[in-house]
């Protein structure tokens, strides 16, 4: 026979905040397409649950709780853990409290920090990290795949932690900050960021030349340079928009896409009308 654990003091410690921390990073090793990332999820929070129900079904209605469907970047995952695990600390010890607002604050905190970290980590840090590691790895320096880990991984762990400690603090208070608008600021100014830099890496990353000649003479006019008179890396981007509106094409896949762009890769450099 179990008791009833609620009613009593509990409290979680920062010891018991790192673990949620640790348990996050294999947030997406299980994934599947009913449920997303709830297992990973559930997992994350078990360290305390454990300890803050000592009830079995208690135990067992929490981590239910945290089965139910869950979509969100992994980096910023932890900061919902940390909200949660505020309240779930708040449930184990008022008997007023009302556990459906857990799943509550984890459903509308999923769309505006996947779009945060959507638009941070695949959006923009990928891109940049990757850009940098792949320039460098083309003049063979080994520091091109060491310093795309670097990039990459301290700021996804920096967001990690101090999302999970930041977002414990915050608890069932951020709900209110979120009504106020500060969710939708982060939003368009990740966006803004996010939309900047990737404008940037297709200046330097996407290269067309098309040094086809166009007038005569020792030094005569190409496409290239008259494109270039116009606006500089016209062609790159005028491509890059042509790309994205195929892709919004439902009848236009992604794989054609990419053999299109190699076959006119290919034979553009055999006929001469491409160079790198």
């Amino acid at each position: 026979m179990t008791s009833n654990s609620k009613g009593s003091s509990k409290h979680l410690t920062k010891k018991d905040l790192r673990g949620i921390f640790w348990r996050s990073l294999p947030m997406e090793a299980s994934f599947n397409y009913e449920r997303m990332m709830s297992m990973g999820f559930a997992y994350t929070m078990a360290g305390i649950i454990n300890k803050l129900y000592t009830n079995s079904e208690e135990r067992k209605a929490a981590m239910k709780r945290h089965l139910e469907f869950f979509n969100c970047t992994s980096a910023t995952s932890p900061f919902i853990a940390g909200v949660l695990a505020s309240m779930e600390e708040k449930n184990a010890s008022d008997d007023e409290f009302d556990p459906s607002s857990i799943n509550s604050m984890k459903t509308g905190l999923m769309g505006p920090l996947s779009g945060i970290g959507d638009s941070v980590f695949w959006g923009s840090l990928r891109i940049i990290a990757s850009g940098i590691g792949i320039s460098l790895a083309q003049k063979g320096s080994i520091l091109g795949p060491i310093l795309f880990v670097i990039l990459y991984n301290v700021p996804n762990m920096l967001v990690r932690y101090y999302g999970t400690m930041w977002g414990y603090k915050l608890g069932t208070k951020f709900i209110d900050q979120m009504a106020n608008g500060l969710m939708n600021t982060i939003t368009y100014v990740i966006n803004i960021l996010g939309n900047t830099v990737i404008g940037a890496m297709v200046a330097s990353m996407v290269v067309i030349n098309m040094p086809v000649a166009i007038s005569a003479g020792n030094h005569p006019d190409t496409i290239q340079s008259m494109l270039n008179s116009i606006m500089p890396d016209l062609l790159p981007l005028a491509v890059t928009f042509f790309v994205a509106w195929l892709l919004k094409k439902k009848h236009v896949k992604m794989m054609w896409i990419l053999l299109a762009i190699l076959a006119i890769s290919v034979l553009g450099a055999f006929l001469g009308f491409l160079k790198p």
